[in-house]
């Protein structure tokens, strides 16, 4: 281990991202292992990386003691005592580029956001409808930058653990097949309207062979879906009932996963999971498809109804008349696609 080459991973939010970075490292560790890694990052995001071999954790407290030019600069001297060889900033914010400064002399690559050609992507006027880099790579290319072979194409997945008595409690039968549901986003135009979604939910329930597992956070979500949940026989409401650590454990199980573009497809897609996304505002050629799945799993709306999509690389804006984008993604045939997946 004392010969190893210590690299230090920058990537201090969002959650879908910390998510999409976990997979890279995954192939990173397998690939070279005359390495190792300490992943810097919010606390709560630490159970993303707890299976992951030779990698360690340390956590990055911006709104307490590393609040500020000096939180940082208290942060770097506490990273230093790691012994740290390299620097991996796979985030490219302020915070993280005044970091990897503080490391003068030591060897360090930055995240390439691509953001000219995601701005092209988006524009009203002139659009370049093509598609770009996988955000999975462009994580990747850091680290070659700094030396190191990455083929993702060799990322092994690992068997999902078995459920423990408590997560057994509340999803009942275990034999039958599981299906995560994660109907919300954190921006509007991502967010696939409820009313759709509860067809597809009751049309998946109706199979007496499916527990269909709604996922969520925040009280607004968690009493949307516990109603949703007490609407259909076999589907249960996960949200609010159990930490992150617990929650990836049961998304590991599952055999199929239906997510917006966000953090929850990344989650399943981590851990080998067919994952279908829906998709507004925002689009799959923007590099932010989990990792590793079919074009077949991504619904886009209508792009001859909604031309400009996409409009936004985050989705944190809505383009006015295309609140109903969604809509055209018709339910059944997200069903007939997770049908088919489930019963492969």
């Amino acid at each position: 281990m004392e010969n190893k080459k210590h690299l230090l991973v920058i990537r201090l939010s969002a959650m879908g991202d910390v998510a999409m970075t976990a997979i890279v490292i995954k192939a990173f560790v397998a690939q070279n292992k005359n390495a190792k890694i300490t992943v810097l990052s919010r606390a709560f995001l630490k159970p993303i990386f707890d299976d992951i071999p030779n990698v360690d954790f340390y956590v990055a407290d911006t709104n307490g003691r590393h609040k500020g030019v000096f939180g940082i600069y208290k942060l770097y001297r506490e990273l230093k005592k790691l012994q740290i060889d390299a620097v991996a900033d796979l985030h490219n914010v302020m915070r993280s580029k005044l970091l990897t400064l503080f490391f003068t002399g030591t060897k360090s690559a930055t995240l390439n956001k691509g953001r000219a050609e995601k701005k092209a992507l988006t524009s009203l006027k002139n659009k370049i409808f093509k598609p770009l880099k996988s955000t999975h790579e462009r994580y990747a290319d850091v680290f070659r930058a700094l030396g190191y072979e990455l083929d993702l194409s060799k990322t092994a997945f690992s068997k999902p653990k078995s459920l423990n008595d408590s997560l057994k409690s509340i999803i009942g039968n275990t034999t039958k097949k599981l299906v995560g549901i994660a109907p919300f986003a954190q921006h509007n135009s991502k967010a696939y309207p409820l009313d759709l979604m509860e067809q597809i939910i009751k049309k998946l329930s109706e199979k007496e062979n499916n527990t269909i597992l709604l996922f969520g956070g925040g009280a607004k979500e968690v009493d949307a879906l516990s109603t949703i949940a007490n609407r259909y026989k076999n589907t249960i409401c996960i949200a609010g009932k159990i930490k992150l650590k617990e929650e990836l454990l049961l998304i590991s199980n599952l055999d199929c996963m239906l997510s917006m573009d966000s953090g929850n497809g990344h989650f399943s897609a981590l851990y080998g999971v067919p994952t279908v996304t829906l998709w507004g505002g925002t689009h799959p050629y923007a590099g932010f498809t989990p990792f590793n799945q079919p074009k077949e799993n991504s619904f886009i709306p209508d792009l001859k109804k909604y031309p400009h999509i996409p409009y936004t690389v985050y989705g944190n804006k809505m383009l006015e008349g295309y609140e109903d984008a969604m809509r055209t993604i018709e339910p059944e045939k997200v069903c007939n696609r997770i049908n088919k997946i489930i019963s492969a």
